[in-house]
Parts: C-alpha cells; sequence; structure tokens
C-alpha cells in the first residue's frame, strides 16, 4: 500500500475484518511481517473520511460517508514495510443528507446496526510494487478478502502546528480505493429489481501521525 516517489508512495495494504464491539473500540494490531519493529502510527480522526457510492435504479450514484472511524497502523518507512493495521466503523454514524433515507440505511435492510453496530478492516498482506493493500473487511458477521489500492501522498513534518514547547508531529497522508459486492455479506435489499446496485465503492483519505 505504500510506496513512495518524492512524497509520493503507492502500496497495497490488506483491508480488515470487522467485529462488533464497543462503539469506536481500541483496535488490536495484527502482525503482517515478522522482520523489523516499524513506527506506531494513529490515524487523526479529524482528517479521517470514509465514503462510499452505489448506484440508485440505475438513474444516479448515491454518495454517503460515515462520520465516525479510527484506525492505526504500524509501518516501517524506511523498509517500506508494513506490519499490521486496523480500521473499525462505527455503522450507524452512516450520512448521506436524508435522514429517512440514513435511518433505512441503519435498519434489517442494509446495515442493522443494532445487531452489528461496527465494521472492521483490517490489513493482512502488502505489495508495494503493485500499490495495493490486501486484507479483510467484515460486515453484518460475514469476513471477505479485500484489495484497495493505495497512495500516500506525502509523508514528512506536519506544516501546521507545533509551538515553543514542542516540534511539528510527523504525518503520512493516504488515498485508498476498493470495491466491494454488498451481496457477499448477506445484503440483498433491492437486488431483485436493481434498485440499489450489488457493487458499492469504497473511498478512504486519511492522515496518520507518527507516534514518538
Amino acid at each position: 500500500m505504500l510506496t513512495l516517489s518524492g512524497y509520493r508512495r503507492r502500496t497495497r495494504l490488506a483491508a480488515a475484518a470487522a467485529v462488533p464491539t464497543t462503539v469506536l473500540a481500541a483496535l488490536t494490531l495484527i502482525p503482517l511481517s515478522a522482520s523489523g519493529d516499524g513506527d506506531h502510527w494513529v490515524i487523526d480522526d479529524e482528517h479521517f473520511s470514509i465514503a462510499f457510492e452505489v448506484s440508485h435504479a440505475g438513474y444516479a450514484q448515491q454518495f454517503g460517508m460515515f462520520l465516525n472511524a479510527e484506525g492505526e497502523f504500524v509501518y516501517d518507512e524506511e523498509a517500506d514495510e508494513l506490519h499490521s493495521g486496523e480500521v473499525t466503523i462505527q455503522s450507524d454514524s452512516v450520512f448521506t443528507n436524508h435522514e429517512e433515507r440514513d435511518n433505512h440505511v441503519r435498519d434489517e435492510d442494509f446495515l442493522h446496526v443494532e445487531e452489528y453496530p461496527e465494521m472492521h478492516f483490517r490489513a493482512t498482506d502488502y505489495d508495494p510494487n503493485a500499490g495495493t493493500l490486501y486484507g479483510e473487511f467484515t460486515l453484518l458477521g460475514t469476513t471477505r478478502d479485500i484489495e484497495l489500492d493505495i497512495t500516500i501522498n506525502r509523508i514528512e513534518e506536519y506544516p501546521i502546528g507545533g509551538g515553543i514547547l514542542s516540534s511539528p508531529p510527523y504525518v503520512l497522508g493516504a488515498s485508498l480505493r476498493g470495491t466491494i459486492k454488498r451481496s457477499e455479506y448477506g445484503m440483498t435489499y433491492a437486488l431483485e429489481d436493481e434498485l440499489v446496485g450489488d457493487e458499492v465503492d469504497i473511498i478512504l483519505e486519511f492522515e496518520a501521525r507518527r507516534q514518538d
């Protein structure tokens, strides 16, 4: 998922398995690479965007977001190795700019948030040459393999922040893209008449701070 060229990197990290836990539960990192320790990075919740788009009856793409999520990973910048990584998304934070629709997406037809309050994304492998992040994504209690294209946009000292008593944080910014089929997770509502598309495109944008 992370390959750097100047300020840019591409990498493929493995996406993650969602396990229902408490809201925005602490993440447990799993080893991806046996060599090296790497640095611990935490995604800045003020600069973390998760969006999706899906066809609405073939007329247009419906866009939406998840407003509450958190994540962290262990990455060795010098060796270009990802050791572990996870993201947890709060399902009921879905937002499509329409209250009635949002409530429908939260119910049993779609996200069933009372039964499955979280989605989870866990990295399992990483190919820096291909710019691909491999992993597992868990939705509605079902876990499937997923591949994400990733671009590391910039990694260096942050131009904002710091001060007399503190140095600027060291920040990695990344863009990820992928696609899932919701039917593979048991979400089949409105598929028969193609009122809602099966393929859902996923967009993640984040800034992560290295923990010193």
